[in-house]
């Protein structure tokens, strides 16, 4: 897994929430960050949240599925200091 790639993953969902977690240019950057590490659990983690912004419940499902994580309940502002924790003792 490329520490700098979830470092740079990390910052731009920070991006991303600062902004409302509106799609645009902020929700692109952390999508193409996703996609260039397909596989990786952290990534399709990433993935998931990113489509369930998007509100395509079926793509954000299939990557929870990818990532081994429960899609959550919790408004996405929750998932995402949650996801961010725990992305942060990786690197």
């Amino acid at each position: 897994m490329s520490e700098p790639d979830l470092a740079r993953l990390i910052e731009a969902f920070d991006r991303l929430a600062a902004a409302g977690f509106a799609m645009g240019a902020d929700w692109e950057a952390v999508h193409e960050i996703c996609q260039a590490h397909e596989g990786e659990k952290p990534f399709d983690w990433g993935h998931a949240l990113c489509h369930r912004i998007e509100g395509d419940d079926w793509n954000a499902g299939y990557w929870y599925r990818r990532a081994g994580k429960p899609r959550p309940s919790a408004p996405i502002a929750e998932e995402w200091a949650a996801m961010k924790a725990e992305l942060s003792t990786l690197i």
